[in-house]
């Protein structure tokens, strides 16, 4: 299970976001702004704030829902690491765990070379299964 966004990717859906985002609020504001259709037009403070929440929803959906969800299966995948995984961490070393503790993870790089890394700096884990 590969749990990786390309900055790439990240980078497609801002510009996705923020189109649609603009598209949104000119929309809402030329609607909300146009006091050409009543006479004596008062605009609603329920409609002043739509956008604002409009931009809200599109922002937790698009963004932060998503990288929450991404947060949670990389803490759930840093949980199940054990001794003989081979891991890839977020510098780009490839190794094999050779020791576990609460915050640190030894890994060995080549025959001899160990390393002791911080549990979080592992990007990527493939079971020994």
């Amino acid at each position: 299970m590969k749990v990786s966004i390309t900055f790439r990717r990240d980078k497609t859906l801002l510009r996705v976001f923020s189109t649609v985002a603009v598209t949104v609020i000119s929309t809402l504001t030329l609607l909300g702004a146009t006091p050409a259709f009543a006479a004596a037009s008062k605009q609603n403070p329920i409609m002043s704030m739509a956008p604002l929440v409009l931009l809200f929803v599109v922002f937790y959906f698009l963004l932060i829902r998503p990288q929450q969800k991404k947060a949670k299966m990389h803490k759930e995948m840093l949980s199940k690491v054990e001794t003989g995984d081979s891991v890839i961490t977020t510098g780009g070393l490839y190794g094999r765990v050779t020791k576990v503790s609460d915050e640190t993870v030894t890994i060995e790089i080549s025959d001899g070379v160990k390393v002791k890394i911080s549990r979080t700096a592992i990007g990527t884990r493939k079971s020994n299964d």
